[in-house]
Protein backbone atom coordinates (compact mmCIF):
# COMPACT_ATOMS: atom_id res chain seq x y z
CA UNK A 1 0.00 0.00 0.00
CA UNK A 2 1.24 3.35 -1.01
CA UNK A 3 2.57 6.32 1.43
CA UNK A 4 -0.51 8.22 -0.40
CA UNK A 5 -3.55 5.39 0.22
CA UNK A 6 -2.09 4.84 4.37
CA UNK A 7 -2.45 8.57 4.67
CA UNK A 8 -5.82 8.81 3.23
CA UNK A 9 -6.84 5.96 5.44
CA UNK A 10 -5.24 7.31 8.90
CA UNK A 11 -6.61 10.78 8.21
CA UNK A 12 -10.25 8.88 8.48
CA UNK A 13 -9.56 9.11 12.34
CA UNK A 14 -9.58 12.61 13.42
CA UNK A 15 -11.92 13.30 10.85
CA UNK A 16 -14.37 10.95 12.87
CA UNK A 17 -13.11 12.06 16.03
CA UNK A 18 -14.63 15.52 14.55
CA UNK A 19 -18.25 14.08 14.38
CA UNK A 20 -18.25 12.96 18.22
CA UNK A 21 -19.42 16.73 19.32
CA UNK A 22 -22.48 16.45 17.16
CA UNK A 23 -23.07 12.93 18.00
CA UNK A 24 -22.85 13.72 21.80
CA UNK A 25 -25.05 16.59 22.06
CA UNK A 26 -27.82 15.03 19.43
CA UNK A 27 -27.75 11.50 20.83
CA UNK A 28 -26.63 11.23 24.28
CA UNK A 29 -26.88 12.01 27.67
CA UNK A 30 -26.26 15.54 28.94
CA UNK A 31 -23.47 16.52 31.10
CA UNK A 32 -21.35 12.98 31.03
CA UNK A 33 -18.38 13.23 29.24
CA UNK A 34 -16.19 10.81 31.14
CA UNK A 35 -18.94 8.24 31.26
CA UNK A 36 -19.09 8.04 27.29
CA UNK A 37 -15.30 8.62 27.17
CA UNK A 38 -15.28 5.08 28.99
CA UNK A 39 -18.29 3.54 26.98
CA UNK A 40 -16.02 5.15 23.87
CA UNK A 41 -12.91 3.19 24.78
CA UNK A 42 -13.65 0.33 27.14
CA UNK A 43 -16.25 -1.94 25.24
CA UNK A 44 -14.20 -1.32 22.01
CA UNK A 45 -11.33 -2.61 23.27
CA UNK A 46 -12.61 -5.78 24.91
CA UNK A 47 -14.31 -6.63 21.71
CA UNK A 48 -11.38 -6.28 20.06
CA UNK A 49 -8.94 -8.34 22.18
CA UNK A 50 -11.93 -10.93 21.93
CA UNK A 51 -11.78 -10.94 18.60
CA UNK A 52 -8.05 -11.48 18.27
CA UNK A 53 -7.96 -13.57 21.12
CA UNK A 54 -4.41 -12.47 21.91
CA UNK A 55 -3.50 -10.92 25.98
CA UNK A 56 -0.27 -9.11 26.59
CA UNK A 57 2.33 -11.05 28.05
CA UNK A 58 5.58 -9.93 30.04
CA UNK A 59 6.68 -6.40 29.71
CA UNK A 60 3.94 -5.64 27.17
CA UNK A 61 1.36 -5.40 30.11
CA UNK A 62 2.75 -2.24 31.28
CA UNK A 63 3.48 -0.46 28.31
CA UNK A 64 0.35 -0.91 27.00
CA UNK A 65 -1.47 0.72 30.22
CA UNK A 66 0.86 3.61 29.48
CA UNK A 67 0.29 3.62 26.13
CA UNK A 68 -3.62 3.45 26.98
CA UNK A 69 -2.95 6.10 29.13
CA UNK A 70 -1.61 8.34 27.53
CA UNK A 71 -3.50 8.19 24.53
CA UNK A 72 -7.08 7.30 25.71
CA UNK A 73 -7.34 7.29 29.88
CA UNK A 74 -5.26 10.29 30.83
CA UNK A 75 -6.24 12.16 27.39
CA UNK A 76 -10.23 11.87 27.70
CA UNK A 77 -10.63 12.74 31.18
CA UNK A 78 -8.28 16.06 30.80
CA UNK A 79 -9.70 17.00 27.07
CA UNK A 80 -13.52 16.86 28.42
CA UNK A 81 -11.97 19.31 31.49
CA UNK A 82 -10.40 21.90 29.22
CA UNK A 83 -14.25 21.71 27.23
CA UNK A 84 -16.00 22.02 30.51
CA UNK A 85 -13.42 25.23 31.90
CA UNK A 86 -13.18 26.87 28.82
CA UNK A 87 -15.08 27.84 25.48
CA UNK A 88 -15.14 25.04 22.53
CA UNK A 89 -12.76 27.09 20.31
CA UNK A 90 -10.20 27.90 22.60
CA UNK A 91 -10.20 23.64 23.61
CA UNK A 92 -9.70 23.30 19.64
CA UNK A 93 -6.88 25.27 19.73
CA UNK A 94 -5.00 23.53 22.66
CA UNK A 95 -5.83 20.54 21.30
CA UNK A 96 -4.60 21.78 17.35
CA UNK A 97 -1.11 22.51 19.39
CA UNK A 98 -0.46 19.00 19.31
CA UNK A 99 1.42 18.09 16.65
CA UNK A 100 4.15 20.83 18.65
CA UNK A 101 4.70 18.04 21.13
CA UNK A 102 5.50 15.42 18.79
CA UNK A 103 7.55 17.54 16.77
CA UNK A 104 9.74 18.15 20.04
CA UNK A 105 9.43 14.21 21.54
CA UNK A 106 9.64 12.62 17.83
CA UNK A 107 13.38 14.10 17.44
CA UNK A 108 13.90 13.34 21.10
CA UNK A 109 12.83 9.77 21.35
CA UNK A 110 12.70 8.68 17.37
CA UNK A 111 15.84 10.64 16.03
CA UNK A 112 13.04 12.36 13.37
CA UNK A 113 14.37 15.73 12.28
CA UNK A 114 12.61 18.36 13.57
CA UNK A 115 12.39 20.11 9.88
CA UNK A 116 11.36 24.13 9.93
CA UNK A 117 8.39 22.89 7.16
CA UNK A 118 6.63 20.55 9.60
CA UNK A 119 6.71 23.29 12.42
CA UNK A 120 5.93 25.81 10.04
CA UNK A 121 3.00 23.21 9.06
CA UNK A 122 2.01 23.17 12.74
CA UNK A 123 2.27 26.65 13.19
CA UNK A 124 0.06 27.88 10.59
CA UNK A 125 -2.76 24.50 10.53
CA UNK A 126 -2.77 25.57 14.64
CA UNK A 127 -3.69 29.44 13.53
CA UNK A 128 -6.13 28.28 10.64
CA UNK A 129 -8.02 26.48 13.19
CA UNK A 130 -8.39 29.07 15.48
CA UNK A 131 -9.97 31.17 12.70
CA UNK A 132 -12.56 28.79 12.67
CA UNK A 133 -13.25 28.68 16.22
CA UNK A 134 -12.44 31.18 17.97
CA UNK A 135 -14.97 34.42 19.04
CA UNK A 136 -14.74 37.35 20.88
CA UNK A 137 -16.73 36.58 23.37
CA UNK A 138 -13.80 33.77 24.09
CA UNK A 139 -12.38 33.63 27.84
CA UNK A 140 -9.46 31.97 28.82
CA UNK A 141 -9.67 29.66 32.33
CA UNK A 142 -5.98 28.66 34.37
CA UNK A 143 -7.18 25.42 35.17
CA UNK A 144 -8.78 24.66 31.49
CA UNK A 145 -5.84 26.01 30.00
CA UNK A 146 -3.31 23.42 32.44
CA UNK A 147 -5.81 20.60 31.05
CA UNK A 148 -6.04 21.54 27.42
CA UNK A 149 -2.35 21.77 26.97
CA UNK A 150 -1.81 18.50 29.03
CA UNK A 151 -4.23 16.90 27.42
CA UNK A 152 -2.18 17.76 24.00
CA UNK A 153 0.97 16.64 25.60
CA UNK A 154 -0.37 12.95 27.22
CA UNK A 155 -2.08 12.77 23.43
CA UNK A 156 1.70 13.68 21.58
CA UNK A 157 3.77 11.69 24.04
CA UNK A 158 1.38 8.59 23.56
CA UNK A 159 1.94 8.91 19.13
CA UNK A 160 5.56 8.83 19.84
CA UNK A 161 5.61 6.30 22.31
CA UNK A 162 3.34 3.92 20.00
CA UNK A 163 5.72 4.66 17.38
CA UNK A 164 9.28 3.84 19.57
CA UNK A 165 7.69 0.46 21.02
CA UNK A 166 5.66 -0.63 18.19
CA UNK A 167 4.17 -3.90 18.76
CA UNK A 168 4.95 -7.43 19.61
CA UNK A 169 6.42 -10.06 17.09
CA UNK A 170 3.77 -12.02 15.74
CA UNK A 171 0.81 -9.76 17.29
CA UNK A 172 -1.69 -8.53 15.29
CA UNK A 173 -2.57 -4.60 15.16
CA UNK A 174 -5.65 -5.44 16.34
CA UNK A 175 -4.77 -6.58 19.38
CA UNK A 176 -2.34 -3.84 20.47
CA UNK A 177 -5.23 -1.56 19.92
CA UNK A 178 -7.36 -3.39 21.80
CA UNK A 179 -5.11 -3.41 25.02
CA UNK A 180 -4.79 0.25 24.68
CA UNK A 181 -8.59 0.81 24.67
CA UNK A 182 -9.17 -1.25 27.28
CA UNK A 183 -6.69 -0.17 30.00
CA UNK A 184 -7.70 3.11 28.71
CA UNK A 185 -11.41 2.54 29.43
CA UNK A 186 -10.16 1.13 32.87
CA UNK A 187 -8.58 4.10 33.77
CA UNK A 188 -11.32 6.24 32.91
CA UNK A 189 -14.17 4.10 34.55
CA UNK A 190 -12.81 5.26 38.19
CA UNK A 191 -12.68 8.64 37.59
CA UNK A 192 -16.33 8.70 36.00
CA UNK A 193 -17.98 7.18 38.85
CA UNK A 194 -15.94 9.67 41.53
CA UNK A 195 -17.00 12.78 39.54
CA UNK A 196 -20.38 11.56 37.93
CA UNK A 197 -22.09 9.25 40.03
CA UNK A 198 -23.97 6.14 39.10
CA UNK A 199 -24.51 6.02 34.75
CA UNK A 200 -27.28 6.92 33.38
CA UNK A 201 -30.27 5.78 32.01
CA UNK A 202 -29.90 5.22 28.55
CA UNK A 203 -32.29 5.11 25.81
CA UNK A 204 -32.58 3.92 22.06
CA UNK A 205 -30.72 6.91 20.60
CA UNK A 206 -28.54 6.44 23.43
CA UNK A 207 -27.54 3.15 22.62
CA UNK A 208 -27.43 4.01 19.29
CA UNK A 209 -24.93 7.26 19.65
CA UNK A 210 -23.06 4.77 21.76
CA UNK A 211 -22.64 2.04 19.23
CA UNK A 212 -21.73 4.49 16.79
CA UNK A 213 -18.92 6.15 19.14
CA UNK A 214 -17.76 2.66 19.91
CA UNK A 215 -17.47 1.12 17.02
CA UNK A 216 -16.54 3.70 14.45
CA UNK A 217 -15.45 6.46 16.62
CA UNK A 218 -13.42 4.83 18.85
CA UNK A 219 -12.69 1.15 17.67
CA UNK A 220 -11.90 1.58 14.06
CA UNK A 221 -10.60 5.30 13.94
CA UNK A 222 -7.94 4.20 16.91
CA UNK A 223 -7.00 0.92 14.98
CA UNK A 224 -6.39 3.43 12.00
CA UNK A 225 -4.47 5.77 13.62
CA UNK A 226 -2.39 3.20 15.19
CA UNK A 227 -2.09 1.54 11.94
CA UNK A 228 -0.74 5.30 10.54
CA UNK A 229 1.71 5.75 13.23
CA UNK A 230 3.31 2.12 12.15
CA UNK A 231 3.88 3.09 8.70
CA UNK A 232 3.97 7.07 8.80
CA UNK A 233 6.63 9.17 10.61
CA UNK A 234 4.76 10.57 13.87
CA UNK A 235 4.70 13.71 13.01
CA UNK A 236 3.10 13.09 9.39
CA UNK A 237 0.51 11.69 11.92
CA UNK A 238 0.31 13.63 14.43
CA UNK A 239 -0.17 16.40 11.35
CA UNK A 240 -3.51 15.18 10.42
CA UNK A 241 -5.34 15.75 13.83
CA UNK A 242 -6.20 19.32 12.74
CA UNK A 243 -8.95 17.72 10.57
CA UNK A 244 -11.01 17.30 13.82
CA UNK A 245 -11.60 20.35 14.80
CA UNK A 246 -12.46 21.05 10.66
CA UNK A 247 -14.66 18.13 10.69
CA UNK A 248 -16.58 19.39 13.59
CA UNK A 249 -17.03 22.58 11.77
CA UNK A 250 -18.09 20.90 8.57
CA UNK A 251 -20.66 18.59 10.71
CA UNK A 252 -21.87 21.61 12.57
CA UNK A 253 -22.88 23.80 9.32
CA UNK A 254 -24.20 20.84 7.72
CA UNK A 255 -26.43 19.10 10.11
CA UNK A 256 -26.79 21.66 13.10
CA UNK A 257 -27.43 24.79 10.66
CA UNK A 258 -23.97 26.77 11.87
CA UNK A 259 -23.20 29.53 10.09
CA UNK A 260 -19.66 29.93 8.47
CA UNK A 261 -18.46 33.78 8.05
CA UNK A 262 -15.43 34.45 5.20
CA UNK A 263 -12.77 34.27 8.25
CA UNK A 264 -13.84 30.83 9.12
CA UNK A 265 -13.63 29.50 5.53
CA UNK A 266 -10.64 31.26 5.38
CA UNK A 267 -9.67 29.63 8.27
CA UNK A 268 -10.43 26.04 7.14
CA UNK A 269 -8.98 26.53 3.90
CA UNK A 270 -5.93 27.30 5.79
CA UNK A 271 -5.62 24.59 8.14
CA UNK A 272 -6.48 22.08 5.62
CA UNK A 273 -3.64 23.18 3.04
CA UNK A 274 -1.48 23.12 6.28
CA UNK A 275 -1.76 20.08 6.62
CA UNK A 276 -1.89 18.41 3.33
CA UNK A 277 1.60 20.32 2.74
CA UNK A 278 2.67 18.54 6.30
CA UNK A 279 2.00 15.54 4.19
CA UNK A 280 4.13 16.25 1.51
CA UNK A 281 7.87 14.74 1.14
CA UNK A 282 10.73 16.91 1.61
CA UNK A 283 13.40 16.69 -0.41
CA UNK A 284 15.76 14.77 1.97
CA UNK A 285 12.78 12.29 1.73
CA UNK A 286 12.87 12.43 -1.82
CA UNK A 287 16.11 11.77 -1.97
CA UNK A 288 16.42 8.93 0.52
CA UNK A 289 13.37 7.40 -1.60
CA UNK A 290 15.24 7.77 -4.71
CA UNK A 291 18.52 5.56 -3.19
CA UNK A 292 15.87 3.31 -1.80
CA UNK A 293 14.29 2.73 -5.20
CA UNK A 294 14.56 -0.76 -6.84
CA UNK A 295 16.59 -1.45 -9.76
CA UNK A 296 15.09 -0.87 -13.03
CA UNK A 297 14.84 -4.62 -15.30
CA UNK A 298 17.88 -3.24 -17.05
CA UNK A 299 20.12 -1.66 -14.59
CA UNK A 300 19.32 -5.65 -12.39
CA UNK A 301 20.28 -7.36 -15.58
CA UNK A 302 23.82 -5.11 -15.31
CA UNK A 303 23.97 -5.39 -11.53
CA UNK A 304 23.69 -9.26 -12.10
CA UNK A 305 26.36 -9.31 -14.66
CA UNK A 306 28.08 -7.14 -12.81
CA UNK A 307 28.58 -9.67 -9.99
CA UNK A 308 29.16 -12.93 -12.54
CA UNK A 309 31.88 -10.58 -13.65
CA UNK A 310 33.20 -10.29 -10.24
CA UNK A 311 32.76 -13.69 -9.31
CA UNK A 312 34.41 -15.01 -12.24
CA UNK A 313 37.53 -13.27 -11.62
CA UNK A 314 37.75 -14.31 -8.44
Amino acid sequence: MNRVTTTVLTALAPISWGSTYFVASELLPADRPLFTGAMRALPAGLLLVALSRVLPKGAWWWKSAVLGTLNIGAFFPLLFLSAYRLPGGVAAVLGSAGPLFVVGLAALLLGERARLRTVLAAVVAAFGVSMVVLTAEAKLDLVGVIAGVVSSASMGAGTVMTKRWGRPEGVSLLAVTGWQLTAGGLVIIPIAALVEGAPPALDGKAFLGYGYMMLINTGAAYFLWFRGIGQLTATSVTLLGPLSPLTAAVIGWAALGQALTPVQLAGMALAFGATVFGQLPGRAAKAEAAAAKPFSKTEETDQNLSMDLGKAKV
